[in-house]
């Protein structure tokens, strides 16, 4: 059986869960800590992941850690042709969402996260939140011009380019402060909403 290590409230676990959910694979979920050994004695609390990364599967005894290549090969050998597009002129389009997400997307989305959604009362940084609030807004009209021409990012349908972007997207639409309008890119979180897979792993109470 499949197991995958990791935090529940993790985004980079919250991808692979999500895409194990929607192709309907049977794992175990092993819940991690950063730090899997008490203060004192050195007693294990959970079990850590191999190499101490998260998240990290084990599939059949084939390791693979790093959310990206994760999603990339559940994709492939369990939803070719649904999931993973077999054509590579095809599969590029859905790729290069995966990359511009990790590369140019998530550092200021985790700034804003951080102080809109994370910090604790009184210790929210205005100032950060509307910085990183206005990074984030000159960044998303890529995907909602994408999105304005076709349902998904990875195309036709849900497709590998979708989970990275599409984790991180709930986040946006539970910032407590006023957010520019992206109708192609709410339409989208919509279609996701639909999703019984989403709503079970990623539309879930913030943590």
């Amino acid at each position: 059986m499949l197991r995958i290590w990791g935090r529940d409230f993790s985004n980079n676990v919250k991808k692979v869960v999500w895409c194990a959910e929607e192709i309907g694979l049977a794992y175990e979920h092993i819940g991690t800590m950063s730090n899997p050994f008490t203060a004192a004695g050195g007693t294990p609390q959970r079990p850590a992941a191999p190499r101490g990364l998260e998240p990290t599967i084990d599939d059949d005894g084939l390791v693979v850690w790093q959310s990206h290549s994760i999603v990339r090969y559940l994709a492939a050998r369990y939803s070719d042709g649904v999931l993973h597009e077999p054509d590579p002129a095809r599969r590029v389009l859905a790729d290069r969402w995966m990359d511009w997400t990790i590369s140019t997307f998530s550092q200021p989305f985790r700034d804003l996260t951080a102080n809109a959604l994370r910090a604790a009362d009184g210790e929210r940084d205005s100032a950060a939140v509307e910085s990183a609030l206005a990074r984030c807004a000159t960044l998303l009209p890529l995907a909602e011009a994408e999105l304005a021409e076709r349902p998904y990012l990875s195309g036709q349908r849900l497709g590998i380019g979708d989970f990275p972007l599409g984790t991180l997207i709930h986040e946006w639409f539970q910032i407590p402060t006023e957010r520019p309008d992206f109708p192609a890119i709410a339409a989208w979180y919509g279609r996701l909403l639909t999703r019984p897979a989403y709503r079970k792993v990623v539309a879930v109470p913030l943590s």
